[in-house]
């Protein structure tokens, strides 16, 4: 997917003619996780994220920036991290370590223009400069990096066995649990969190969730990603850094997951907000927590939707190790069922289009034999009832389909506004479709016998 964005080309230009290179709002921020809630079409994202990770990456893409600019290296060779080859794949151009200076020299909403690895602030004054990242320069990073996956393994390892040592009862005792009105025993909890994919899977899901309508746990962003999808979380956990306040505002339950030691910093957040939260110290992931919890409140079956399963993603992540998240499957294990990919496990053959028209051909069908059997045998008496009780169901066959095909078609409010608008301004026949029919064929007069005048 390409980005829109403003491009000059680089010629002697007078006084009239616009600079050269990429003119933009900045949008400054040190985690991008924040960053991309404010970001808008054509915006520079200025951001100080080393080893930028694919989920980031995705959310910037999916932002449409028109650049990004990195206070430190997206590729320090620690690990080789996903995030920088998709921002090239996109056509979103990348520039690297410019230092982290620039964060107090830019003004967040400020324009700036961006010309190859040089940053200009609206006085055409220098302000950063750094390393224009190409796809030569990426690949020999990556195989850098790709030397280094066994130390960074090793490390791994060990700072799992060391929390499965500390936080070995994290497995046999679970955690504390928080008060909540929301009811989980015996019913289905889906785990939201705002990771890879997880737009896909939610619109898969959508016949999952509407017929089996389980508890919606968001997990921090999560929530902002089920407000997204059309829907509104019942729960959130999590640290609320990475949350926006319209999501906390929606009215869910909400649990603040504090460090072991009771710290925790997104408390004074919310009740900066006027809000009341639960608080949850417990040692590993809110991911782990949010499954920990769905478990211990009864939940007959745990769905998760954009978690992190693999060694890849905990190190693209930046995670030291993942006992946590290895205890926590332990424990669940039974009721945990993961839908990151079901959005690539079945695709209906059958498009929307075809769909629709197979529906339009077959209420066109009835009608038509409808109004057949009307005209043929409308005045016959044992056919009135018969009819009488067909219109009812012919109505309801009609809003059914219309209903399934309005939320399938109206995508806005406006969309929304508009349909049922229309239909009210539409003015009623005054005369029927299909007019009675005239007695055409009168039954002949009978001439009874012996009442002739001779």
């Amino acid at each position: 997917m390409r980005v829109p964005s403003l491009r000059f080309a680089h010629v002697s230009r007078g006084k009239n003619e616009p600079p050269p290179g990429i003119v933009g709002v900045a949008r400054v921020d040190l985690r991008t996780k924040v960053l991309v809630r404010r970001l808008e079409p054509g915006d520079i994202a200025i951001i100080d994220h080393p080893d930028l990770d694919r989920v980031s990456a995705d959310e910037l893409i999916a932002c449409r920036v028109a650049a990004v600019v990195n206070t430190s290296k997206s590729v320090t060779g620690r690990y080789p991290n996903l995030g920088p080859g998709l921002l090239l794949e996109a056509g979103i151009p990348v520039i690297d370590d410019v230092g982290r200076e620039v964060l107090t020299r830019v003004g967040d909403g400020s324009t700036v223009r961006l010309d190859k690895d040089i940053l200009y602030n609206a006085g055409d004054q220098v302000i950063a400069k750094g390393v224009l990242l190409t796809r030569a320069a990426l690949e020999a990073a990556m195989g850098e990096a790709n030397a280094g996956v066994p130390t960074q393994i090793d490390s791994f390892a060990a700072n799992t066995l060391e929390f499965l040592r500390r936080e070995r009862d994290l497995l046999t005792n679970g955690v504390d649990l928080p008060e909540l009105a929301t009811t989980m025993k015996d019913r289905h909890v889906l785990v939201v969190v705002r990771g890879y994919r997880y737009r896909e899977d939610l619109r898969a899901l959508r016949p999952y969730i509407r017929e089996y309508r389980p508890v919606l746990l968001a997990v921090d962003g999560g929530a902002d990603a089920l407000l997204e999808a059309g829907y509104r979380p019942d729960v959130i956990i999590g640290d609320m850094d990475s949350v926006s306040d319209e999501a906390l505002q929606a009215g869910a339950e909400l649990v603040v997951h504090a460090y072991p030691d009771g710290r925790a910093p997104g408390m004074a957040r919310l009740q900066g907000l006027g809000l009341d939260a639960a608080r949850l110290p417990a040692p590993g992931t809110s991911e782990d927590v949010a499954l920990l919890v769905a478990d211990a409140r009864g939940a007959s079956l745990i769905a998760v939707v954009g978690t992190h399963w693999t060694l890849e993603e905990f190190l693209d992540k930046g995670r030291p190790g993942m006992a946590s998240t290895f205890l926590t499957h332990l424990r669940v294990g039974s009721k945990l069922v993961n839908a990151r990919g079901v959005h690539q496990l079945y695709q209906s053959r059958i498009s929307g289009w075809a769909l629709a028209a197979l529906v339009v051909a077959a209420a066109v069908t009835i009608v038509v034999a409808i109004a057949w059997m009307y005209v043929r045998y409308g005045t016959m008496p044992q056919a009135v009832g018969l009819l009488y009780g067909i219109k009812p169901v012919i109505i309801a066959v009609v809003l059914q389909a219309l209903w399934g095909l309005g939320r399938t078609a109206i995508k806005s409010r406006l969309l929304a506004a508009i349909v049922p608008s229309g239909t009210c301004c539409v003015k009623p026949a005054s005369k029927p479709l299909i007019p009675a029919r005239a007695n055409s064929n009168p039954r002949p007069a009978v001439r009874k016998a012996g009442l002739q005048s001779s």
